[in-house]
């Protein structure tokens, strides 16, 4: 890193003397270009002890980009104005479960560390159907066994609690976290539940920033910016917004001073940014891909496209919202446009296609379920249920989804009045408290005999 160009930003302090403070599971993109970088900012501040050891769950990929750099790497923030490139230096390294799993334990124990958080995706939580804990899928490739471990050796060695701290996009992710590591302990390891419950806590949290999927021709152009080629770059977009509930077991950085929003209760943001941003951008994805579109500015500019997205978020989503005071949800509305509309991120729709059926009952089927009880109709949304339909029966062969098995043998159904009611029926694969009556039904099967 010693040849960067003198205009790539970077913070100053001694990386060698910080402790690990931070073990973070589900190290991507969004973490480097979210949560890592609050945290350099809190260091760089004056704050000590507040390092990061990323644990990958599946792939080496990650680690292989930055343990050879020393967990350095650059961010690239697009907008229309042009890009603007930091050095990122919070992470110290990146361990993975398939190599590392006796230092994933150590580090777990060591009594710096005080926060373990995750951005390990909905369906890294392993719940059931019914939200639940699914056993069988924690006791393989996830973090619970890790945590368990971690938990047995700090009650042994005296240490204090831990810190859980989900940056997942889930309704009320901390109490979601919290419940499944105290089911998974009560079957696995009961002897561990009362110090869990009494000693560690798991704020909810909401978080938001656009970070699209690096391409080589990116970091061929940070390549020719900075001087350095660097396989870990995340691109992103200027605005960051993080939202967290001040509950925290045994220390944390200053992060406030650095933009985060310490709040008593983020029900009324993550609401929001669920049922508007990330509905929106789930309409976008589906919508867009029908029409051929490749990126989410693409999908925005399309005029069809704009105003089922507008419809979305002011007329559907924010009726469904209790926002705090100050809490504008018409501008929130605006600010999310201007920034779908940013040209420079080409954010892939088929990125946030991905993993729909864990994506969309908390996106789409809660507003649905809401407006329903008052009686208000959701014609943005129906329309985007039908595309994700439409998506799943195109892409029946290449769809990256926990239940395309299901969703496969469910597409079969050549009518499709029974095709929606083996999904969102009462019994259906995605049941929920929306039941569609027969007006939706007949809405989402209009829309999707219309995109064939």
């Amino acid at each position: 890193m010693h040849h960067l160009s003198p205009e790539v930003d970077q913070s100053a302090f001694d990386r060698k003397i910080q402790d690990i403070g931070i073990v973070h599971f589900g190290l991507g993109a969004f973490t480097r270009a979210h949560q890592a970088i609050f945290t350099d900012c809190a260091m760089a501040a004056g704050d000590a002890g507040w390092m990061i050891t990323g644990v990958s769950l599946r792939s080496t990929n990650v680690a292989e980009q930055l343990n050879p750099q020393d967990g350095l790497y650059l961010i690239a923030e697009q907008s229309g104005e042009g890009t603007r490139y930091r050095l990122s230096r919070a992470i110290r390294e990146v361990l993975a479960t398939s190599e590392n799993t006796v230092q994933i334990i150590d580090v777990l124990t060591a009594p710096a560390v005080k926060i373990v958080s995750f951005t390990v995706t909905e369906k890294g939580y392993c719940r059931a159907p019914d939200g639940s804990l699914d056993l069988a899928l924690a006791d393989q490739s996830s973090f619970y066994p890790l945590l368990a471990k971690g938990f047995r050796a700090r009650r042994n060695a005296g240490h204090s609690g831990l810190t859980l701290l989900s940056c997942d996009n889930l309704a009320e992710n901390g109490r979601i976290l919290g419940k499944l590591v105290s089911e998974y302990l009560a079957a696995r390891a009961p002897d561990l539940l009362i110090w869990y419950q009494t000693y560690c806590t798991s704020p909810s949290t909401m978080v938001d920033r656009i970070v699209p999927a690096t391409t080589d021709a990116d970091r061929d152009c940070a390549e020719t910016m900075t001087g350095l080629r660097d396989e870990a770059l995340v691109m992103c977009e200027p605005f960051t917004q993080w939202v967290i509930e001040d509950d925290f077991a045994s220390g944390r950085p200053h992060w406030e001073n650095s933009g985060v929003q310490m709040v008593r209760d983020v029900s009324s943001y993550e609401t929001a940014k669920l049922r508007m941003l990330n509905g929106a951008h789930s309409l976008l994805a589906y919508c867009g891909l029908n029409a051929s579109h490749q990126f989410v500015h693409q999908a925005i500019a399309d005029p069809c496209i704009r105003e089922l997205v507008r419809r979305l978020m002011n007329v559907e989503a924010a009726p469904t919202i209790n926002a705090e005071d100050g809490q504008d949800l018409r501008t929130y509305a605006d600010t999310l446009i201007h920034r779908f509309e940013n040209p420079k991120l080409n954010h892939q729709l088929s990125q946030i296609a991905a993993d729909g059926s864990q994506k969309i009952p908390q996106r789409w089927l809660e507003t649905l379920s809401l407006n329903g009880l008052s009686e208000r109709s959701s014609p943005a949304i129906l329309t985007a249920i039908a595309a994700w339909l439409k998506y799943v029966r195109d892409k029946l062969d290449i769809i990256d989804d926990p239940l395309a098995a299901q969703l496969s043998e469910i597409c079969e159904i050549n009518e499709p009045e029974k095709l929606v009611l083996a999904i969102f029926g009462p019994s259906g694969l995605l049941a929920s408290d929306w039941t569609p009556t027969d007006d939706d039904i007949r809405f989402v099967v209009a829309r999707l005999v219309e995109m064939q």
